[in-house]
């Protein structure tokens, strides 16, 4: 009975720290609403670094050429590809003035580094704006570019954008996927709002060439292969140089992974580089998944040991009732309302997903860049 006593307590315990996390944290977002921004009409250098996506090129490099802004240009990245991404890219070029092609062959010292490869694109690039996405991503709409640079100021020099995932119907692992998204966009959007940005995503993202090159690039984490997205907003942001995006004009959107096996070697890659955060914002989001876990983890020993089940049941709806409440509104924001269903029953499959991506992580390294 000691036991269960203990239980209970350390469940009280847990859904107070949950709670202050919704509340206090998460609200940032949750009520924040979006600044009514001039668009601006600023030089812009598009930097996408591909590596065996020839097919993707074909496919969505028109959204990127056909946006309305008038003076942007292109710099494709070609990082040692070994199938027709090259030639997909001059046939590009050739028919457009503003496409530049950086083209990138293994070196031995930097062997398959994205974060090389990207350097040199960025070396390359004319223009004092820097916005970037990936190969297999295309903008919601036209206006992408205006949306995400009207942000800049003599102050912001980073912004954070919005990565969405292309939504595919009666596919369980598909809302995992978007719910992953949705949940790590609530966490970097509400930190930075918060004046504590850790992350961003290379899907959308833009930042300065003078904040890049001041902070010495990706120098302080080159031999870590992943990370040329989170890794280095973590080392650069701060509460007076970042921003956010979160119109629905400035949204990308990509294409998800359709099995299991490959979205978690994706996801291991991307956990891989949490350890080099710093560490106020490892004890942060180690804080909110750890009290994730432990809510379930207890609620179900509690429920089972039927251990005084009724204030276990009202503290159990209480967390759920705040969580639905802080999700709503972010959710219809970046456009997964239809995620609200499955809440709980997606929160937890990712909670054991994340735990089993940390457990293989420590057996051993994960794979990285193509």
């Amino acid at each position: 009975m000691m036991l269960l006593d203990f239980i209970f307590y350390a469940f009280i315990a847990v859904v107070i720290i949950q709670a202050l996390f919704y509340i206090f944290f998460f609200t940032r977002f949750t009520f924040l609403k979006q600044e009514k921004k001039t668009l601006k009409n600023i030089d812009v250098s598009v930097i996408i670094c591909a590596k065996n996506e020839a097919e993707n090129l074909q496919n969505f490099l028109p959204s990127i050429i056909n946006q309305n802004h008038p003076n942007f240009e292109i710099v494709l990245i070609n990082d040692a590809s070994n199938d027709n991404t090259l030639e997909i890219m001059e046939q590009f070029a050739s028919q457009h003035k503003n496409i530049k092609i950086v083209n990138v062959k293994n070196n031995e010292t930097f062997w398959g580094n994205k974060k090389y490869a990207l350097t040199l694109g960025i070396k390359a690039s004319k223009n004092e704006f820097l916005l970037f996405t990936d190969a297999d991503c295309k903008p919601v709409s036209k206006y992408w570019i205006k949306n995400m640079t009207s942000h800049f100021s003599k102050k912001k020099q980073l912004v954070l954008g919005y990565g969405g995932y292309l939504k595919i119907k009666n596919s369980l692992l598909n809302k995992l996927i978007r719910f992953e998204t949705l949940v790590t966009a609530m966490h970097y959007f509400s930190f930075a709002k918060l004046g504590i940005p850790y992350m961003g995503v290379g899907r959308n993202l833009a930042y300065t060439k003078t904040m890049f090159f001041k902070n010495n690039g990706f120098v302080n984490h080159m031999k870590v292969l992943s990370g040329d997205d989170d890794l280095f907003v973590n080392q650069i942001a701060n509460k007076k140089n970042t921003s956010i995006c979160f119109s629905k004009n400035g949204f990308t959107e990509s294409i998800p992974k359709t099995t299991f096996k490959d979205w978690f070697k994706q996801k291991r890659r991307h956990v891989s580089t949490a350890k080099h955060y710093k560490l106020k914002h490892k004890i942060l989001l180690t804080l909110i998944y750890s009290s994730q876990l432990l809510f379930w983890v207890l609620a179900t020993i509690l429920f089972i040991t039927a251990h005084h089940w009724l204030i276990v049941l009202a503290l159990f709806l209480f967390r759920i009732i705040i969580q639905y409440y802080i999700f709503r509104t972010p959710s219809k924001k970046l456009k997964e309302n239809d995620l609200l269903v499955l809440l709980p029953f997606l929160e937890v499959f990712l909670i054991l997903i994340q735990l089993t991506i940390f457990i293989n992580n420590l057996i051993s390294k994960p794979n990285y860049w193509k």
